[in-house]
């Protein structure tokens, strides 16, 4: 079972690639991007689009950095005393009646 899995999710992965490598030899051709006082910049739309994507990616991490960091800083740190009252965690996973 953990085989198929495994094969699935590399199946999976080859495909996103080549959709995206076909889209990308789709969109070779000049695409304009104007900006303010009428400069412009002239590229393939295939890196217009990644550029895109990039921009927005780094705006939502950005965005979410305060938040991560507030809800990090307030999650209360074990002392070494608590670390020893604790139990520690169980070695192996439990198995359970179905095999999973």
């Amino acid at each position: 079972m953990k085989h198929i899995l495994w094969l699935l999710w590399w199946v999976l992965k080859i495909a996103i690639f080549f959709t995206l490598f076909a889209f990308a030899l789709n969109n070779q051709h000049i695409a304009t991007v104007h900006f303010f006082f009428g400069n412009y910049w002239l590229a393939p739309m295939v890196l217009v689009v990644l550029g895109a994507f990039a921009i927005g990616v780094t705006v939502g991490v950005l965005g979410m950095a305060p938040w991560w960091w507030r809800h990090r800083l307030a999650k209360p740190v074990p002392t070494a005393a608590q670390a020893r009252l604790e139990p520690a965690a169980p070695a192996t996973p439990p198995v359970y009646a179905d095999g999973i």
